[in-house]
């Protein structure tokens, strides 16, 4: 999803786009930020909603008298693999619309934030709450390092692209093979991948806001699109440290 440029090439080196004084830009980021926090608030209503309201609870997921996960409806199967569907059929659209942009990424945050519930029904809600403060003050950091550095972070894009792959892998390896260890190694390897993602979509945004050159309609898909990187980065990120520091119920 990283490509929503819309045909434009890099052509502005990092350390000749003054970042400190350019109130376009900040204007333009504030918008992503902005527009990724109400996403993050949408889903964490319906994760409460999700695991905590009675009704809703037994249409999504299976659980026992003390509260604790057990499985998955068949609907609450389908709303896990919505975000995935929603993201795939994505890469089919060339040059979207602003409206269609932004149809991709509410609906991708909605399906997540409905799949999300699961954990806090595995975890106590202290843990997810301290892993979200946690990440939450981790994105903040890596973002910044994005946001300021003049060090070009293109050349990491690659590389984290292909250790994202092999993280999938890895994850559908360990659905059917438990050695000792193996999920501390995936967990450990996805917070250090999303953590460089985050800084390198934070860099990778604002070139494209010079790159953009003040076109509206291109400069709203970038809007929607950056929000979604970032707003994936972070669940991501969520996820894997909670593997650190959540207690399981």
């Amino acid at each position: 999803m990283s490509d929503f440029n819309r045909g434009y090439s890099r052509t502005i080196p990092v350390d000749r786009a003054d970042m400190s004084v350019d109130a376009g830009l900040r204007s333009f980021m504030l918008g992503v930020y902005n527009k990724m926090a109400l996403g993050l608030l949408l889903s964490a209503v319906l994760a409460w909603l999700t695991a905590d309201f009675a009704p809703v609870q037994q249409l999504l997921y299976v659980v026992t008298p003390e509260g604790r996960l057990a499985g998955f409806t068949a609907l609450g199967t389908v709303i896990r693999f919505v975000p995935l569907v929603v993201l795939l059929g994505a890469m089919f659209i060339r040059n979207p619309s602003p409206r269609a942009a932004g149809a991709i990424y509410w609906a991708v945050v909605a399906g997540i934030g409905a799949g999300l519930g699961v954990w806090l029904l595995a975890y106590t809600g202290s843990s997810v709450a301290l892993t979200f403060l946690i990440t939450a003050a981790a994105f903040g950091g890596l973002s910044l390092i994005g946001y300021t550095t003049k060090k070009d972070l293109s050349g990491f894009g690659s590389f984290l692209m292909m250790g994202l792959i092999g993280l999938v892998l890895a994850s559908l390896v360990g659905l059917f093979w438990h050695p000792p260890g193996f999920s501390f190694i995936i967990s450990a390897l996805g917070v250090l991948i999303f953590s460089g993602l985050i800084a390198y979509d934070t860099q990778n945004l604002k070139m494209t806001y010079y790159q953009l050159g003040g076109d509206s309609a291109s400069m709203a898909v970038a809007t929607n699109y950056g929000a979604l990187n970032l707003y994936l980065n972070f669940i991501n990120l969520f996820q894997f440290l909670l593997q650190f520091t959540g207690n399981r119920r």
